[in-house]
């Protein structure tokens, strides 16, 4: 039998692990309020809302398992919407898993089960204590790899992302009630469509769209990071110049070429952009079966990456083979933008004659301007300041709504065809509502919620 969203859930909030501090999580109907406070602390205790209460725990022999801080938010407010009981215990993993097991033993008659992932936040969804870009904001905090991603998802929590939705579907939703009350009156026989007013706030739609796109597609590279492949021959730099942009000794770096066997994953913040930063195995004609499987998964990232930083030697003692070049070009994705990057700047006594960017790895030489390049192939060389986070499926959402936008705009200035018009409008407030989950099918929500963390 498939679980119901009404049931009674429980699941420990906490990572695993040891620590301080471990909290439990109950969530579950107004009405079984006072059936959970009895069932878990005894007939006698009386929960104040919103207040800690520092009471004892017992397990199903009566004895004492831990002294813990009990806290009780009735509905509707709590983070789910339903009625949440929190159980703040020391944070052992064992003590952490005895309290759910009596819990539930202990409230087995009630219904209660063990949340699902994502559940907890799913409910908050589901009894409007946050619409789905929010709901999906909270695993984006959780998950966030530098301060500028914190920030960003932290606007989209609060709600920034999703007022700007809302405000320019207003204006759709206006004016597609301007043009379907002119259908009520044919006999009028109005080109409502030609109106200059019509075009114009047409206009002012698609550009708000358009910069809520731009913003979006930058919260995107803050939620999932740019990877950075940085390929070369051996010998020419690769590790050292991984361990000036992480700021530490992340790769081991000597002269004895294939050093780096495999792959070395580092994610580093470049001016507040999460950067995953791959030091790859030298590709090159070997023997070695070891270094030959670290070319191998080298390919494979380079698969991957979103950039192929391609390192060369200015000082000459390495020569560049043009088949690496070759390889790497081979397997990149289609549109991955490649950088050409000339190492060892203070070794090289020649002028460097070409456009590529000229560095130093060990001696910092214009580090600045490689990250400034970085971030630029990527539209990331402004300021991340006042970015809110955005997912891929936001994405298809706004571009989807674009294209219904320029669609309408086609219509109005090439046929009088207001019912045509109208239904673009309509199709664009539906990409709209799936963002904020006005529209969702359950089959995604259940996708989007299966990622959270349980407990969360």
């Amino acid at each position: 039998m498939s679980n119901s969203d009404k049931d009674p859930i429980i699941a420990i909030a906490t990572a695993s692990g040891r620590g301080g501090i471990g909290i439990l999580r109950l969530s579950f109907k107004k009405a079984l309020a006072l059936n959970f406070i009895e069932a878990l602390f005894g007939s006698h205790v009386v929960l104040k809302d919103r207040y800690a209460h520092l009471l004892p725990f017992y397990d199903l022999e009566g004895q004492i398992l831990d002294r813990a801080i009990v806290l009780y938010f009735p509905a509707p407010h709590s983070y789910t919407g339903e009625s949440v009981l929190e159980i703040q215990a020391h944070g052992s993993s064992v003590l952490m898993s005895m309290l759910l097991r009596v819990c539930l033993e202990k409230g087995r008659t009630l219904g209660l089960r063990m949340a699902e992932p994502g559940e907890f936040t799913k409910r908050a969804f589901l009894n409007g204590q946050m619409d789905l870009a929010q709901a999906e904001a909270v695993t984006d905090l959780i998950d966030a790899v530098s301060e500028s991603a914190v920030q960003a998802a932290g606007r989209s929590l609060s709600g920034e992302f999703s007022k700007r939705i809302k405000k320019v579907d207003e204006e759709v939703t206006e004016l597609r009630a301007f043009v379907e009350a002119t259908l009520d009156f044919p006999e009028e026989e109005i080109d409502v469509l030609s109106s200059t007013a019509v075009t114009k706030r047409l206009e002012g739609v698609r550009a708000s769209l358009v910069k809520i796109l731009s913003q979006a597609q930058q919260g995107s590279i803050l939620r999932e990071g740019v990877t950075v492949a940085i390929v070369g021959s051996p010998n020419v730099g690769k590790s050292s110049l991984l361990n000036a942009l992480a700021e530490e000794e992340v790769a081991i770096v000597t002269d004895i070429p294939g050093t780096t066997r495999d792959r070395i994953e580092h994610w580093v913040s470049l001016k507040g952009v999460p950067v995953k930063m791959v030091d790859t195995a030298g590709i090159r004609d070997t023997a070695d079966v070891v270094e030959s499987k670290g070319i191998e998964r080298t390919l494979a990232e380079i698969r991957k990456a979103d950039i192929v930083l391609h390192l060369l030697d200015a000082s000459g003692q390495v020569s560049d083979d043009a088949e690496v070049l070759r390889k790497v070009l081979s397997e990149v994705r289609q549109g991955v933008p490649l950088i050409t990057v000339k190492n060892k700047a203070d070794l090289c006594l020649e002028p460097n004659n070409t456009t590529d960017l000229c560095i130093s790895a060990k001696q910092g030489i214009d580090l600045e301007a490689l990250k400034d390049k970085v971030l630029g192939v990527v539209g990331m060389a402004t300021t991340v300041d006042g970015l809110f986070m955005a997912r891929e499926r936001h994405l298809e959402c706004l571009r989807e709504a674009m294209e219904h936008i320029k669609i309408a705009q086609e219509i109005s200035s090439s046929m009088p065809m207001p019912e045509l018009f109208a239904e673009e409008l309509r199709l664009a407030s539906k990409a709209f509502g799936e963002i904020l989950g006005e529209t969702t099918t359950e089959d995604l929500l259940g996708l989007i919620f299966s990622k959270f963390c349980i407990g969360k």
